[in-house]
């Protein structure tokens, strides 16, 4: 359980030993696929310079670098809202920085399929857009979908990377508003939103290239962990989906807690807590 919001500790500023220490463990492979990227974001100052890692610290993080449209990334902003809005337990997903989250894991290895044998044969469904002329690709497959098959697939079936996904994903939201509604997706009522999405959840909605349900569900999949995953990769923002969740975040040992017998309230840290010691 954590305590209630209260400003985080700051921290020292990271050394040249530490610096080498947590590259390192980059070039040793302990962090891999989407969070490649996350343990960058160690700030270098000058010695002695302390490093705040509370609100200050995260907004750092909050520059795009995959929505090199700011319109598309507006869109992917309204639609991750929507999946986690805001209400009286705490924050929504645009709060706690879930669209910058989504937009760099989408930047990094994770985004380009880096790490998945992208080459065909891909199942046929009898898709006819575009990537049609690139291989054989799905209609109905993808990394989340839940879609039955004769003959069952054990890898990432389709030839769009999850970058190509979002992109096409977040212009048909753009364009099932337009034909609906005649308006933009971001300027459309909470209600008309939903509507929308629904219509992809369900597989109505129209995505070139793959089904509009396997859009839905990599954009919920990274919805859920923008708002829960460690505030070093981006989201989470503050550690408030953790104080939602009463979560205190990792510990590297309970060893000097554990035979305590009172209720122990814990204020969360972050992985960023244990950069730069």
């Amino acid at each position: 359980m954590t305590e209630p919001r209260q400003p985080e500790d700051t921290q020292k500023g990271m050394s040249r030993r530490n610096f080498m220490k947590n590259t390192g463990l980059l070039a040793g492979g302990l962090v891999g696929g989407s969070l490649f990227g996350g343990l960058l974001t160690n700030q270098l100052q000058k010695p002695g310079a302390p490093t705040n890692t509370g609100k200050e610290d995260n907004h750092l993080l909050e520059a795009r670098t995959f929505f090199s449209n700011a319109e598309d990334f507006l869109i992917l902003s309204a639609a991750t809202e929507r999946l986690f809005p805001k209400d009286d337990l705490g924050p929504g997903a645009i709060e706690l920085g879930v669209p910058y989250f989504i937009d760099r894991q989408l930047a990094g290895e994770w985004g380009m399929n880096a790490k998945e044998y992208m080459k065909g044969p891909f199942l046929q469904t009898g898709a006819t857009d575009p990537y049609e002329n690139q291989v054989d690709s799905t209609q109905d497959q993808g990394p989340n979908a839940e879609t039955q098959v004769p003959t069952p697939a054990f890898r990432y079936q389709t030839p769009m990377t999850r970058g190509d996904i979002f992109m096409e994903g977040v212009h048909a939201l753009e364009q099932t508003a337009q034909e609906k509604f005649e308006t933009n997706f971001r300027n459309l009522e909470p209600e008309q939103q939903d509507e929308i999405l629904q219509m992809f959840d369900e597989g109505k909605g129209k995505v070139n290239g793959v089904a509009s349900t396997t859009f839905f569900n990599l954009l919920l999949q990274t919805t859920i962990e923008g708002a829960y995953a460690d505030p070093v990769y981006g989201g989470n923002r503050d550690m408030e989906g953790w104080r939602m969740k009463e979560f205190p975040g990792p510990r590297m040992s309970y060893t000097a807690d554990i035979e305590k017998e009172d209720f122990i309230v814990m204020k969360p840290e972050s992985l960023r807590n244990y950069q730069g010691h």
